[in-house]
């Protein structure tokens, strides 16, 4: 049976190189291991003693971050953390995933949005279009999406790949998923994108994640500059997770969750807002602070630039290993 409805033509579409476009992140913006630390929070000691703890007692370590993170240069200290074992997973969405893979290619990353709009160039860049290739054959080999991302970028001789969160975790086989939403990222925009392809490895992705979360109990769930994708994926995994321990007689009570994001939160975080508070809408607060927590985990929220509260907490997790 076929659609009432047309569809788009893709092969109609203009695709530039990468070397043409305008590039607001380099790599001599990505931190150094050894730049200063410029944030305080009375609250790191106690995510660090948490995450030491979770790493003692072989519990799940996981860190959720938005692409953002990324752009602000932190992505040697979450490869450090995981070579230091202090996380166990790392989930991101798709634009995470892009923006890794084109600082390992060239170096750079982040187009001006509003400069590129204007003529309908945003996001139709030949390189970048290949990332639909390499998930076509995570889906072929059943592999998940950021596996497979990061065993290409591993393999390939790009030149700033020692920069890669995807190809760091794949040498560690340290999970990196990646959770995608149909038409959210750039590559979706190319001819060569598939629709199923990209379902199936990103929901092995999610089966993945959530083989995590059942071992939660006792362990430590960061989420860092993710405001929808962290939360709801969680949410989800953290469900089905629970479900299954019941039924085997177990617990995933006892977790510390922490959120590091940009958006103030008035009063006590550990308190759901009312719906007639648009506060109530910010998904990290009442889901990941207060509902999955409230029978026996522990909440932290900590403001501030990722920049400076990423490097922060490795830095205080590595001062307790010193003692």
């Amino acid at each position: 049976m076929e659609s009432k409805y047309p569809i788009f033509d893709r092969s109609a579409l203009r695709v530039r190189p990468l070397e043409e476009r305008m590039h607001d992140m380099d790599v001599d913006y990505v931190l150094p291991l050894d730049a200063p630390v410029d944030f305080e929070h009375p609250h790191l000691k106690a995510i660090a003693r948490d995450t030491c703890d979770a790493r003692d007692h072989g519990a799940a370590r996981i860190l959720m971050m938005g692409a953002h993170v990324i752009k602000m240069g932190v992505s040697r200290h979450v490869i450090d953390m995981m070579e230091q074992g202090m996380l166990t997973h790392v989930a991101m969405n798709g634009a995470g995933a892009i923006h890794d893979y084109e600082l390992a290619r060239i170096g750079a990353t982040t187009e001006s949005v509003a400069h590129y709009i204007r003529n309908g160039e945003f996001g139709l860049w030949r390189e970048t279009g290949i990332l639909n290739d390499w998930v076509i054959e995570a889906a072929q080999l059943n592999l998940g999406l950021g596996e497979n991302l990061g065993r290409r970028i591993l393999d390939s001789d790009y030149s700033h790949k020692g920069i890669s969160i995807l190809a760091a975790a794949y040498k560690l086989s340290i999970p990196v998923t990646v959770h995608v939403g149909i038409g959210y990222d750039i590559i979706h925009e190319h001819a060569n994108c598939d629709g199923g392809a990209w379902g199936s490895a990103s929901y092995r992705d999610f089966l993945a994640f959530t083989r995590t979360v059942e071992h939660l109990e006792g362990g430590l769930m960061l989420n860092v500059g993710s405001a929808i994708m962290g939360p709801e994926v969680y949410l989800k995994a953290l469900s089905m997770a629970r479900n299954v321990a019941t039924q085997r007689g177990c617990e995933i009570r006892n977790f510390t969750t922490a959120v590091f994001d940009l958006v103030p939160i008035e009063g006590d975080y550990h308190k759901e807002l009312p719906k007639s508070d648009p506060g109530y809408y910010f998904r990290p607060h009442k889901t990941i602070l207060v509902r999955t927590v409230v029978d026996g985990g522990r909440s932290y929220y900590l403001c501030g630039d990722h920049r400076k509260t990423l490097p922060a907490l490795r830095a205080a997790i590595l001062g307790l290993d010193s003692r």
